[in-house]
């Protein structure tokens, strides 16, 4: 059988990264300041991303795919070093493809374990384990996959004696409808969350949004993103934002938006404290940190 695949020409691609958050799969990574397409796998051949690439260094290619086989893959990312090998077994534990990391691995173990050195105990052991723990995520992208919650033994039972109050300061807040040169925008601390946060965390307001301004987008689903890398942009530099926190949710495909933030943030003059947020599936911040 015959796929489209894409094909990245390294001659051409200058790491900008514009066409990562194109990639609805997560397929494509940015490595060593190179767009790397980390699991063909996972490449849906629609090509979302060639209309991104300002070099056109991104093409589409048809190739034999059936059956697929990760020692090929493998083999072919051996080259491209330790990092990029990485990030393709994160990948296939991310897709609950442990049949295809376990033979990525034995290749490696037998053929290039130096590859495997300085950390290899966390490239297949955590790999390994990705998934424990969290049951009725099975193949396919972990962020459509089905969970139920109800019956859950860590799933922590909240009570409340009265409502919440809303901390939400400002309208519109989707990233499509709001404007940068807003009042409430000038001079704020911002909050910009993935769709998904604030049904995922009980206490989104109070955590996150007290007194803050907010924008939020859906990674994976929205179309137009250029837009938004163009207000956040606006924000930093027209309304000289204070601080930028980056609320997402642990599926990979959150990750574009983070990296939508790094795109603005390397096209604006002004640099702003920017701080990422990884909430988990059952609505727990599982980091926190100042990037």
């Amino acid at each position: 059988m015959l796929r489209d695949i894409i094909s990245i020409d390294e001659e051409k691609c200058t790491g900008c990264g514009i066409c990562i958050p194109n990639c609805h799969e997560g397929a494509l990574q940015l490595i060593d300041g190179k767009a790397r397409l980390i699991s063909d796998l996972f490449c849906d051949g629609l090509g979302a991303c060639i209309g991104h690439c300002p070099e056109g260094a991104i093409t589409m290619e048809k190739r034999e795919a059936e059956p697929y086989d990760e020692i090929r893959v493998i083999k072919d990312m051996v080259p491209k070093g330790r990092n990029t090998i990485k990030a393709h077994l994160d990948h296939l534990a991310d897709h609950n493809e442990i049949g295809y990391l376990n033979m990525a691995v034995e290749y490696l173990e037998e053929n290039h374990p130096e590859l495997l050195t300085d950390g290899s105990n966390e490239i297949s052991g955590n790999t390994h384990n990705h998934n424990e723990g969290k049951s009725g995520c099975g193949g396919g992208c972990p962020g459509s996959a089905t969970v139920d919650f109800r019956n859950h033994e860590n799933k922590k039972q909240m009570h409340y004696t009265e409502e919440a109050p809303s901390e939400l300061r400002q309208w519109p807040v989707q990233m499509h409808l709001v404007n940068p040169g807003a009042s409430y925008f000038r001079n704020a601390d911002v909050v910009l969350a993935a769709d998904c946060v604030a049904f995922t965390m009980g206490g989104f307001h109070q955590h996150f949004l007290k007194g803050k301004s907010l924008a939020i987008a859906c990674p994976k689903l929205d179309q137009g993103k250029e837009i938004y890398i163009e207000k956040l942009t606006a924000l930093i530099d027209q309304s000289q934002i204070n601080t930028l926190t980056v609320v997402i949710m642990e599926v990979p495909c959150c990750g574009g938006l983070l990296q939508m933030v790094r795109l603005a943030m390397g096209s604006s003059k002004r640099k702003v404290p920017v701080k990422l947020a990884i909430v988990s599936i059952q609505g727990e911040v599982i980091k926190e940190e100042w990037i």
